[in-house]
């Protein structure tokens, strides 16, 4: 059953719906509940990853409220001290080698076995 939305807010929400925020809002909940699972993980209390990242208890408080605008720079911080990837972005690859095999007894076996053919437009 779905309900009637009366709230101006949630009215004007859905109006004005915005796919960018969205997936804004998306990507800063997942980082935040990876360092909070991870810190939940290893036993390491908010005021402790503070002093870990040298800022204040409050500071991270709203950094992990899933409401902050975290940056790029505060995200690569914690990042480094916990020592886990918080973004993944798999790096452009320009030119990748394939490995084939070799052919038995090298390049001059190949080269020796070769046979001369000779082909004469008079037939």
């Amino acid at each position: 059953m779905e309900f009637p939305k009366n709230n101006i807010l949630d009215n004007w929400l859905e109006a004005n719906k915005n796919t960018e925020i969205d997936r804004f809002i998306e990507r800063n909940l997942a980082i935040t509940e990876k360092v909070c699972a991870v810190l939940k993980e290893r036993g390491i209390k908010k005021k402790q990853f503070a002093e870990m990242l040298g800022k204040k208890p409050s500071e991270i408080s709203k950094w992990l409220s899933g409401l902050h605008n975290l940056t790029l720079k505060s995200i690569t911080k914690m990042e480094e001290v916990l020592d886990i990837n918080l973004i993944n972005i798999e790096p452009i690859k320009e030119i990748e080698y394939v490995y084939l095999g070799s052919i038995p007894g090298g390049m001059e076996d190949a080269i020796n076995d070769y046979e001369e053919t000779n082909y004469s437009e008079a037939s």
